[in-house]
């Protein structure tokens, strides 16, 4: 199984964040590929998919969060964990 992770930066637009939030969640939630997703404490987002990245570059194409321009940045790249507990939960 191939991992891949994407950090979103945000533009700092909590009014149009608030008002698309929940489509937002609602698209990733219908992701099959989607293995976990959440805020960062620094404002941006982390979000792991099992797939190439290809596939999920095109997938995170169509978040409403990037038509409503709230995605400053969106750096999408290949991971491969090596060790930690969650490594045999999640089956790697």
């Amino acid at each position: 199984m191939a991992l891949v992770a994407v950090v979103y930066a945000y533009n700092d637009l909590p009014d149009v964040r608030a008002e698309h939030l929940d489509a937002h969640r609602g698209f990733l939630g219908s992701q099959d590929t989607l293995v976990l997703s959440g805020p960062t404490s620094d404002g941006s987002a982390l979000l792991v998919f099992e797939g190439e990245i290809a596939t999920v570059e095109a997938i995170l194409d169509d978040d409403p969060f990037l038509a409503a321009g709230l995605i400053k940045e969106r750096r999408i790249f290949e991971w491969t964990p090596v060790l930690g507990s969650w490594k045999s939960q999640l089956g790697l």
